[in-house]
């Protein structure tokens, strides 16, 4: 990985905005660590973790966003009605998370995107800036992998251009695309001030603390 002030300046379109990025929503996992049920409908501040991960996408510049469920999938797309968002169903997603970007990657080709954006259902923190200053980074020609990072440590979500798809769907059990943020040249940090992006929930300990 490198720091993005050594990045080509020349970026997939000028920097003009015409690129084309899509959100992902990871929202299929079963969330076992989780104590009293799906973590992903638990409530934080009156909204599910999994509606408020989800408004981010939706209130941030990415074109269009794809919510993938799995896991009590009735349930979680309940949880978003009336978002401004599409739905699509990983039923392999007890193979791990693996499967749920391999989903989000076929509606990324289907949808003809530039750059898809892959967000977790469990971190309902980030900002929407956040996501905004991934793709302009993206645009801007700084990485073909953009990830958050706040006091010095990466966070999610993480933008990964076209290139990547072929990558992205190659991966296996409960693997994202951690192995190709941190062996490619091209992926860069955009420092933020944005706690969220290291906020995500496997507690309810968690709720406790990320919320305030």
């Amino acid at each position: 990985m490198t720091d993005r002030s050594d990045a080509d300046s020349d970026g997939p379109d000028g920097g003009d905005g015409s690129t084309v990025v899509g959100g992902v929503l990871l929202a299929a996992g079963r969330g076992t660590r989780f104590e009293g049920g799906n973590k992903l409908l638990a409530d934080v501040d009156g909204s599910p973790i999994v509606r408020r991960a989800a408004q981010t996408l939706c209130q941030s510049s990415v074109h269009e966003v794809v919510a993938v469920v799995g896991h009590e999938a009735a349930r979680v797309t309940e949880a978003l009605d009336g978002l401004d968002l599409s739905v699509r169903h990983n039923d392999s997603y007890a193979a791990g998370q693996s499967t749920s970007v391999r989903t989000g990657i076929d509606a990324a080709r289907d949808a003809d995107w530039d750059a898809v954006l892959f967000a977790l259902g469990d971190m309902p923190f980030v900002r929407p800036s956040t996501v905004d200053a991934l793709r302009t980074a993206y645009a801007s020609g700084e990485g073909t992998i953009v990830a958050p990072a706040y006091e010095g440590k990466r966070g999610n979500p993480v933008l990964f251009g076209r290139q990547h798809y072929d990558g992205l769907s190659d991966v296996s059990g409960d693997r994202g695309g951690r192995h190709l943020i941190e062996t490619r040249d091209d992926a860069v940090l955009v420092d933020v001030d944005d706690s969220g992006v290291r906020s995500d929930v496997d507690s309810r300990a968690d709720l406790e603390s990320d919320a305030g």
